[in-house]
């Protein structure tokens, strides 16, 4: 891949006049800013050293201390990172990273995950230079485990750079790192290691291919099963890096905007190192991957002088161009042909209880319920740590041996958040669906983003199971109930997905030629017909053929069908075709970015954290934790428990989610 970058040399470039201009615009009171800013962001880091000499020639002033002293905030650390070179602007963030009581390791992470052999060593002589000290040295001072280990290894900047790959040793060190993970109990960390750490990024490009096929999953989703913490981070970086550089820093670059507080350290750092590189190809990355353009959601979460610098670094909005740059084209293909092959294996965070007795576990929640008080805790520890089959063989018990009826005692026994929570873990998966669909439509408004998330990411054997259990609780269809509360182009797809009625099995590859060349050729029809055709397609297709027909559509159109959604409808039909396409490429994460947005923000709706936490934890909600982690670089386990603590007094509904998390990543 050719790598390009938005910031290159300034034509008819004059050191001495721009060292000039530069002292007029700081000269007196106050400083000219934007002046400062159009000239730096305007020539490339050759020419701003060679404005740096000429600034001490003619004036003997050191330009950088005359700019610390002249600009402010981060407009101020922004400008004087852009006037070091890239070697000493790396070593000045690892030296950062590694200095003082705590460690920024996925600062670390990030910049030796993906710099070159060429780029490391100059980076490592600029720390000497500037610090007097060794790289490694106060690397190893301040990490450890596999983690400093894998650090040193990439310090090291001996990667193969051949380019010449041995086709026996791939398949080799294809069967290392499956005998070294999947294939064993525990995981021999040394063998990832020296394999990632060493091997030419060609290379492991078809060794990651010759693994999935030997697995079964993906190289990315063994290293979520079988390391943790900082080397896991590690090891991701450096698998997305060897993957697409580009697409590595697209990601750095929205977690470090989305949300509350913007991490500006490390939006600065990738947009002054990648900007004479390939920010045209994050740009183009970030636009496949995200919702909106890099430059828009700059626009949106800074402001002022540093904006209007990082704009400049940036170099245009994507969002008003319609097609892929040919290398993102090539990327996005590639990333729904990894989506068909990648068989994933789904894990839950529930499982059946050994030793499981139905009558001693409907003794043991009488006697939390009976008295005065109820204790809490042990209804929580029986409940939340009971498979869903064995909590229906404790209903059973808990009527034959005491006569009562054990839902109507926790309702009366708990209240708000945890009785919902608890009783909702005590209906079987498709009472609660029928229950979740039934709120979703009852009362004034309709929750459409429920109905849309529940149908979508069911079952043709849920679906089926679920109309059956709310004609039985409500006495009327679900479709009917649909029908009545939704209307238009909406309503119909939801019948159609209510239908249960999806094909199964795998891609049909001539059919999936035709149904993208059909999709294409919908995208110049009127918006109607692009709707129907799109609907008649995306709602009855099966998963693995829709993976596809959206490969295919990428090179029929030079577009990614996500786009094509965001940019060409609206409204619920949007969304419904939206959360397919998410969910046809990565459910868990469509999944996980539910929960995120169920939390984030002012309030929390719990009904919608509720719905997931419970009808996922028997199936996938394990793949759903890595997935949040991976995305919003922070575990599913943190985010609960800091986004439930308002409103949650005594902590028993934040325990019981906890539980059915499972674990902290």
């Amino acid at each position: 891949m050719v790598f390009r970058g938005t910031i290159t040399d300034a034509p008819d470039f004059d050191a001495s006049a721009d060292a000039e201009a530069l002292y007029n615009a700081m000269k007196g009171i106050g400083s000219d800013k934007e002046a400062i800013l159009d000239l730096v962001t305007s020539r490339s880091s050759a020419q701003r050293q060679e404005t740096i000499a000429a600034y001490k020639s003619n004036f003997g002033k050191d330009l950088i201390e005359d700019l610390k002293y002249e600009l402010t905030g981060n407009f101020e650390r922004l400008i004087v990172s852009l006037m070091r070179t890239p070697a000493y602007h790396d070593a000045k963030e690892i030296h950062d990273a590694v200095k003082g009581a705590g460690t920024h390791e996925r600062c670390l992470i990030e910049v030796l995950a993906s710099r070159n052999n060429k780029q490391m060593h100059e980076m490592v002589a600029a720390y000497n230079d500037a610090y007097g000290r060794d790289m490694e040295e106060d690397i190893i001072m301040d990490t450890s485990g596999h983690f400093k280990k894998m650090l040193v290894v990439l310090l090291q900047g001996t990667r193969d750079e051949s380019g010449v790959v041995d086709a026996d040793l791939v398949e080799q060190d294809a069967q290392d790192l499956f005998a070294a993970g999947e294939e064993q109990w525990g995981t021999d960390e040394s063998k990832f290691i020296m394999i990632l750490g060493n091997r030419s990024m060609t290379h492991l490009h078809m060794v990651f291919d010759a693994y999935e096929k030997i697995a079964e999953v993906s190289i990315e989703d063994s290293i979520k099963n079988e390391l943790s913490g900082d080397f896991e981070r590690l090891m991701l970086a450096v698998v997305h890096c060897i993957r697409s550089v580009p697409m590595f820093f697209a990601g750095r670059l929205y977690k470090s905007m989305k949300g509350l507080g913007t991490a500006d350290n490390t939006l600065i750092r990738i947009m002054i190192s990648r900007s004479e590189i390939d920010m045209l190809d994050i740009r183009e990355f970030f636009r496949l991957r995200y919702e909106k353009s890099l430059y828009n959601m700059i626009m949106d979460d800074t402001s002022g002088d540093y904006k209007r610098t990082l704009l400049h670094l940036c170099g245009g909005d994507d969002d008003l161009a319609g097609e892929f740059f040919p290398e993102a084209a090539q990327m996005a293909y590639k990333m729904w042909e990894l989506s068909a092959m990648t068989k994933v294996q789904l894990r839950p965070t529930i499982g059946p209880t050994h030793n499981f007795d139905p009558a001693a576990d409907a003794q043991a929640l009488r006697k939390a319920m009976k008295g005065f008080g109820t204790d809490e805790d042990a209804i929580i520890d029986i409940v939340a740590q009971r498979s869903n089959a064995q909590r229906q063989e404790i209903r059973q018990a808990f009527k034959s041996l005491l006569g009562r009826d054990l839902m109507k005692d926790l309702k009366s026994e708990l209240s708000k958040n945890l009785e919902r929570l608890i009783i909702a873990l005590m209906l079987t998966p498709a009472e609660f669906d029928a229950k979740m669909m039934r709120k979703a439509m009852e009362g004034a408004g309709t929750d459409e983003h429920a109905l849309i998330e529940i149908l979508v990411t069911r079952s043709n054997e849920e679906i089926q199971a679920m109309n059956a259990a709310y004609r039985d609780a409500y006495k009327k269809s679900l479709e009917d109930a649909i029908q009545s509360d939704t209307s238009g182009l909406f309503c119909r797809i939801l019948v159609s997905l209510v239908q249960g009625a999806r094909e199964e099995g795998s891609a049909d590859m001539e059919r999936a030629n035709t149904d993208a060349q059909e999709l294409a050729d919908a995208c110049n029809a009127d918006s109607d017909d692009m709707e129907v055709k799109f609907m008649s397609v995306l709602c009855t297709r099966s998963f693995p053929h829709l993976r596809k027909v959206f490969q295919e559509f990428v090179r029929y159109t030079n577009k990614d069908i996500e786009q094509i959604i965001k940019n060409e409808m609206s409204g619920d039909v949007k969304n419904s075709f939206y959360a397919i396409v998410r969910s046809v490429k990565n459910q868990p994460s469509y999944l996980a970015d539910r929960l995120y947005k169920a939390m984030k923000g002012l309030g929390t709706d719990d009904r919608a954290l509720i719905r997931i936490m419970v009808s996922r934890s028997e199936i996938d909600l394990f793949n759903i934790r890595k997935e949040f982690k991976e995305t919003h670089d922070t575990s599913l386990h943190e985010f609960i428990q800091v986004e439930t603590m308002i409103g949650d007094t005594s902590g028993d509904y934040r325990k019981t989610l906890l539980v059915l998390c499972g674990g902290e990543d």
